[in-house]
């Protein structure tokens, strides 16, 4: 058997219907749309329709809203920035904020802010520039000599 003698098998593939090809092909004409009405027209997607029938979206209860002043934020555990500060990619001469982290490879896309969570151990003295911090985050930064500065949050 050569490349070129490669078939599918029998009953594999099979013709698409041609629509509105003459009355001999069985879809000729009103091409299986049947006869007059909204549905045979070109152009009708009755979606949500349910023939009078009250649809499901009328049905069902309204629920819930969305919040658009609630902020999302990116979350990176202390363990996290010890391993780049480890690999060489956290620079921690220089503050730490959403850019550097962004740099180091540690956030993917800057969100609405940073937030430190005390997941794993700090070693390093670093200056964090976040938007929060968890309380047991802030706790080991200041035991090794670093500090969190967060913006004071009113309200």
């Amino acid at each position: 058997m050569k490349l070129n003698e490669l078939r599918d098998c029998e009953g594999a593939t099979k013709n698409r219907k041609r629509i509105g090809r003459g009355i001999g092909s069985g879809t000729g004409k009103t091409g299986g749309r049947g006869v007059k009405g909204q549905k045979s027209r070109s152009g009708v997607s009755l979606n949500g329709f349910e023939g009078g029938q009250m649809p499901i979206y009328r049905r069902l209860p309204k629920r819930g809203f969305k919040n658009f002043f609630s902020k999302i934020y990116n979350e990176v555990s202390l363990g996290r920035i010890q391993l780049a500060v480890d690999t060489g990619k956290l620079n921690i001469e220089k503050p730490v904020d959403m850019i550097a982290l962004k740099e180091a490879g540690i956030i993917r896309r800057e969100k609405d802010g940073v937030r430190l969570l005390s997941d794993g151990d700090l070693k390093a003295k670093i200056t964090f520039h976040v938007s929060g911090a968890s309380q047991a985050a802030r706790v080991k930064v200041e035991k090794v000599g670093g500090q969190v500065i967060s913006p004071e949050v009113v309200g």
